[in-house]
């Protein structure tokens, strides 16, 4: 008797023929069994795999893009320091908050998941989210905790949060075709994108100095992606990204010895980069650490049951 998992493959994506039972033997023999592990592994990963052609690559994914492309969810599966940022995020544009683990990145996606949703100043009127998650962090409790803090409804507030998993860095490319085809579907519904973290699949993906420059090429791509679909549906776009050791702080006299990721190419596409360190306890601060309207500033902020808010809260 055949598993489940193989038979989701086998019948799923519709191969029936004795070639395409053999192209299933192959990524089974390396342990692909179902549609989504397909999903999981890049096509230079599939392409390495005997037998299989670039070409024969590019069919399997498109078979199981198909089953597969219903990616958004509902999440039921104040801003950060309104002082440092004046009060909002800035729509047609990247923000980037970068920091170490536990400085308070993920909680922040968090927070604005909800507060996104809420009516502002200036006639804002709150509205949906969409949350790419590339490392399993995404809690649909978090969000309940927080919409308690503001008194909204739990229903109401998951609702309008859409959720995708990424595994890899193609995958989160293909992603944002379909953000695009929400933000068309639902125009002006859609207020913020949120992508946590945008470089940890590029880590995982492209490792070292050998395949640094077509990381660097894709994640270009990926960021000019952004760019235009902020400005095509007029939404706010918030990334996450973390931190790694900075080898050429030894020879200056550089006081944090690290770096964000992304190098000038993740520098250059975010509008406003804001850094994350640790402060006592649960404080955290945050502080502008480029913006071309907003000096170079610090607030101090908390992690509480309630999400991200200002220490003095």
């Amino acid at each position: 008797m055949k598993a489940a998992e193989d038979q989701v493959v086998e019948d799923e994506a519709g191969y029936q023929d004795d070639e395409n039972m053999a192209d299933l033997k192959k990524l089974k023999s390396v342990g692909i069994c179902t549609v989504k592990g397909i999903q999981m592994t890049t096509r230079r990963a599939l392409c390495n795999i005997k037998g299989l052609s670039e070409a024969k690559v590019d069919k399997i994914k498109e078979a199981a893009g198909k089953i597969l492309y219903s990616y958004f969810s509902s999440s039921s599966v104040g801003l950060l320091c309104s002082k440092l940022l004046g009060g909002g995020m800035e729509s047609m544009a990247i923000t980037e908050a970068f920091g170490e683990f536990r400085t308070g990145k993920t909680q922040l996606s968090h927070t604005l998941c909800v507060t996104a949703q809420l009516p502002g100043e200036d006639g804002y009127t709150g509205g949906k989210v969409i949350f790419i998650d590339t490392e399993n962090t995404f809690r649909p409790d978090r969000l309940k905790d927080i919409a308690d803090r503001f008194n909204v409804d739990h229903d109401a507030v998951l609702d309008n949060v859409l959720y995708a998993r990424a595994y890899t860095s193609e995958h989160q490319m293909e992603l944002l075709d379909f953000v695009a085809a929400k933000f068309h579907e639902e125009g002006g519904v859609f207020k913020l994108l949120i992508i946590d973290s945008i470089m940890a699949l590029f880590r995982v993906d492209f490792s070292g100095r050998g395949e640094l420059a077509e990381r660097q090429q894709k994640l270009a791509q990926m960021l000019s992606r952004l760019q235009k679909i902020s400005e095509e549906y007029n939404v706010a776009v918030f990334v996450t990204n973390q931190m790694t050791a900075d080898p050429g702080a030894g020879m200056t006299f550089q006081a944090d010895p690290k770096k964000p990721i992304g190098g000038h190419i993740l520098a250059h596409a975010s509008t406003t980069r804001i850094s994350l360190r640790k402060g006592r306890g649960e404080l955290r601060i945050a502080k502008i650490f480029d913006s071309p309207d907003m000096p170079e500033n610090e607030a101090t902020f908390a992690i509480t049951p309630g999400g991200i808010a200002d220490a003095k809260e």
